[in-house]
């Protein structure tokens, strides 16, 4: 089976439109970095290194220093798929990540974003 051409893009190429849709709607990059960092564990400047390299999402993924296991309380829909349905980890992983930009985008609290009590 072919990989998801998602696997192969950029995180770099990506991020941007993870910010855009962020400011669109009157939040900022700080907390698109600050959802990116808690999801996986890569700190400020790891981040920073990881966009800088030009890294692909099944790299960026594979490589993140401590994914969060409150990651699967995410739940609901991206792209007409239930998120806590997809099989494959790194799509799901991938899938989380836009799930957590699309609720920052409708203006929930970030301790509700990040799961926080």
């Amino acid at each position: 089976m072919e990989k998801h051409r998602i696997y192969t893009t950029s995180f770099a190429s990506v991020y941007p439109h993870y910010v855009a849709k962020a400011e669109k709607k009157g939040r900022t990059k700080e907390e698109v970095d600050q959802i990116i960092c808690w999801l996986t564990g890569y700190t400020q400047k790891a981040l920073d290194a990881q966009i800088k390299k030009k890294t692909d999402f099944e790299t960026f993924f594979a490589h993140a220093p401590a994914m969060n296991a409150d990651r699967f309380q995410v739940k609901g829909v991206v792209c007409g798929v239930r998120v806590e349905d997809i099989q494959e980890p790194t799509m799901r992983e991938v899938r989380y990540l836009d799930k957590l930009i699309d609720e920052l985008a409708k203006g929930k609290a970030m301790g509700k974003i990040l799961r926080q009590a």
